[in-house]
């Protein structure tokens, strides 16, 4: 007769192991060597019976204890025998088997068969909210009109006419009932939410007339969104308990926001950044100018042309962009010169032009730190 194996060993966990340790590390052994993956296979069987029987031991307080304290020799053994088929699961129902096993019978189960269920949940609901480059930058609060389920003021959502109702008798009044389920370890008994009540425990006797016993209708209800500074295109937000109402004050389902952009007609976004195309006359580039206003999220801005400023030159206005949503700070807003060259001149302007043709300040000069074009794009996206 071979030796058994330690328990802690089997399934792989030290002595210290949690409950729920224990309960994973169960699982996974169980699942690697379950027959059903294993058909056949004598050596998987077996493993997993032994599996069983320490998780039968260990998952048990009082007999756990006894095996720290006189191993496989406890007095009077575990009273039970673990294993494949007997009753090696200490005492499990088939709702804990199921749990564990969830991926072997097709798992949802649990959640809802330990208590009554009531009416469907309500849906969610999906909205898109425009916003423009200013709310962006401060923040929006939005009030928008959404067509949904809402609650039947009627009935107040309970789906009948009158207080009228009447216990199940599937169920009595329970919302679930016994019924029976094939498992690897043979035919069990397990809970399942009641067909005729669907759960509730209750049958309607008269239903509303208005929801007709669905305890809600379609409606309209308008919502108030506190949308933060900083959100981006694409981004999702979700209100919870704002989406449809469920059957029969089920808990309502989430409204979910979709944030799109506004285009603005002067700015452009690049992430945090804001960028501005600015065209200057070729007077200003060269001899400068003092003062030319531009647009920016805050209003208008007067910026400062210093003379020789070269096409492509771009200007950084610190703190001038848009802020982070998760996280601090703001972005810039980038001006990018363009010196507008005049398609279209009069003789006396081309006589002027045709005096500083010669002249050396007129003539390309470029020194060694002059950037090209790729280096200022480098620089521009950097």
């Amino acid at each position: 007769m071979s030796k058994k194996r330690d328990y802690y060993e089997i399934l792989g966990i030290s002595k210290s192991a949690t409950a729920e340790e224990i309960k994973k590390a169960y699982r996974k052994v169980a699942m690697q060597y379950h027959p059903d993956r294993n058909p056949g296979d004598k050596v998987a069987e077996d493993k997993f019976k032994e599996a069983a029987e320490a998780y039968e031991v260990l998952s048990d307080t009082q007999k756990r204890a006894n095996y720290d304290q006189f191993g496989h020799n406890t007095p009077g053994g575990f009273g039970g025998g673990g294993g494949f088929g007997g009753s090696g699961f200490g005492g499990m129902n088939v709702d804990d088997i199921m749990d564990m096993f969830g991926d072997i019978f097709g798992g949802g189960q649990r959640g809802g068969s330990r208590q009554k269920r009531g009416g469907q949940r309500g849906g969610n609901l999906r909205v898109r909210v425009p916003l423009t480059l200013q709310e962006i930058a401060a923040g929006a609060q939005k009030i928008i009109k959404v067509k949904k389920h809402v609650t039947c003021t009627i009935c107040k959502g309970t789906g009948a006419k009158d207080s009228n109702s009447s216990t199940c008798t599937t169920c009595h009044g329970q919302g679930a009932v016994r019924q029976p389920v094939q498992t690897p370890f043979g035919t069990m008994n397990a809970t399942a939410p009641c067909p005729t009540c669907n759960g509730e425990g209750r049958i309607i006797v008269n239903k509303c007339t208005v929801c007709r016993g669905e305890g809600r209708v379609y409606g309209e209800e308008t919502v108030t969104l506190d949308i933060p500074a900083g959100a981006t295109e694409g981004i999702q937000m979700s209100v919870s308990g704002r989406g449809n109402a469920g059957e029969r004050n089920a808990p309502a389902g989430d409204l979910i926001i979709s944030i799109e952009e506004i285009a603005d007609p002067n700015l452009k976004r690049e992430g945090n950044d804001v960028v501005y195309t600015l065209y200057i006359s070729f007077v200003d580039a060269v001899v400068g100018n003092p003062a030319i206003e531009i647009p920016a999220i805050s209003g208008k801005v007067k910026i400062k042309i210093p003379p020789g400023t070269q096409s492509g030159k771009i200007f950084r206005l610190k703190g001038k962009g848009l802020p982070s949503l998760n996280s601090y700070g703001i972005g810039d807003q980038l001006v990018e010169v363009n010196v507008w060259i005049p398609q279209n001149i009069n003789q006396k302007e081309a006589q002027i032009l045709e005096q500083l043709r010669h002249s050396d300040n007129f003539k390309p000069n470029p020194g060694k730190n002059e950037k090209g074009f790729f280096d200022k794009v480098r620089e521009f996206f950097n």
